[in-house]
């Protein structure tokens, strides 16, 4: 399966993109924040692959900014997580 539409291969590479951060020195407000500008570039320019990516989709698009920004940590942290297993 290709990447866009395999939800645990997509969550393990934005884990790894989360390791590597931590590992280049980036604080977790500035992965934090890397993870909402690539939500926002997400929701503005890529089609939903899959259900749970459309979900995403749907919740960005009716949160508010804070909301958004929680959305976007919570993703960063479930992402690195999961890739940890």
């Amino acid at each position: 399966m290709e990447l866009g539409t395999n939800w645990h291969k997509w969550k393990d590479v934005l884990g790894e993109a989360v390791q590597i951060g931590e590992k280049l020195g980036l604080s977790h407000d500035n992965i934090d924040d890397i993870a909402y500008r690539l939500g926002q570039f997400l929701a503005n320019n890529l089609d939903p692959a899959n259900k749970e990516q459309r979900l995403l989709k749907e919740l960005w698009e009716n949160g508010t900014e804070e909301e958004k920004r929680s959305l976007a940590s919570m993703m960063a942290k479930m992402s690195k997580r999961d890739s940890l297993h």
